[in-house]
C-alpha cells in the first residue's frame, strides 16, 4: 500500500463527523478534519441553564516518504500549536484535542519509541476552563505497521483496517 491509498482509505473514516478539508491547507499538512460539538442542559425550563459544552477535535493528516526524526518533532510541534490555537477556554469549554495522523511510505528505526513517549497536554485554570489531549498514530505503508502514543491507541481499530 502507497501513502496516497492509506491517506485515501483514512479520509473517508473520518467523513461521517467530521468537516475535512484538504484544499488550502497550511504545511506541513496534507489535510484536516474538524469536530466540533455544542450541547447545553436546562432544568425544566431553558431559562434555567445547567450548562453549555463545547467540545472539538482537530485532526491533522501528513504525509511523508520517509519518517525521520527531524520530520516526527516538526509535525509534532505544529499540530500541537495549531490545534490548541482553537481552544477558546471559558466556562462552556469542555475540551479541545488534537490528533496527528502520519502516513509514512518507511519509518526510521527507533521512532516508534519516541513517537509512544509524545505526549501533550493542557488544562485551563485546572480544568475548570477545560482542557487538551493529544493522540499521534504514524502509519508505514511498507511496513505495513503502525505507532501510537499513549493517547493515540484509541485509534487502533481504526488504522487497523486499513493495515
Amino acid at each position: 500500500m502507497t501513502e496516497d491509498q492509506a491517506l485515501s482509505a483514512l479520509l473517508p473514516l473520518f467523513a461521517n463527523y467530521y468537516n475535512i478539508n484538504t484544499d488550502n491547507v497550511e504545511e506541513p499538512f496534507v489535510a484536516e478534519a474538524v469536530f466540533a460539538s455544542h450541547n447545553e442542559q436546562y432544568y425544566l425550563i431553558k431559562a434555567a441553564k445547567v450548562a453549555d459544552i463545547n467540545t472539538s477535535e482537530y485532526v491533522y493528516f501528513a504525509r511523508c516518504d520517509r519518517l525521520g526524526e527531524e520530520d516526527l518533532i516538526r509535525y509534532d510541534k505544529a499540530a500541537w500549536e495549531r490545534g490548541v490555537s482553537h481552544a477558546k477556554p471559558g466556562y462552556d469549554h469542555r475540551n479541545t484535542d488534537v490528533t496527528l495522523i502520519i502516513v509514512a511510505g518507511k519509518i526510521d528505526e527507533g521512532i516508534g519509541k519516541k513517537i509512544r513517549k509524545m505526549r501533550h497536554y493542557k488544562s485551563w485554570k485546572f480544568g475548570f476552563f477545560g482542557w487538551s489531549n493529544y493522540r499521534l498514530v504514524a502509519i508505514g505503508c511498507s511496513e505495513g505497521v503502525a505507532y501510537f502514543n499513549h493517547q493515540g491507541r484509541s485509534l487502533r481499530k481504526l488504522v487497523g483496517n486499513i493495515l
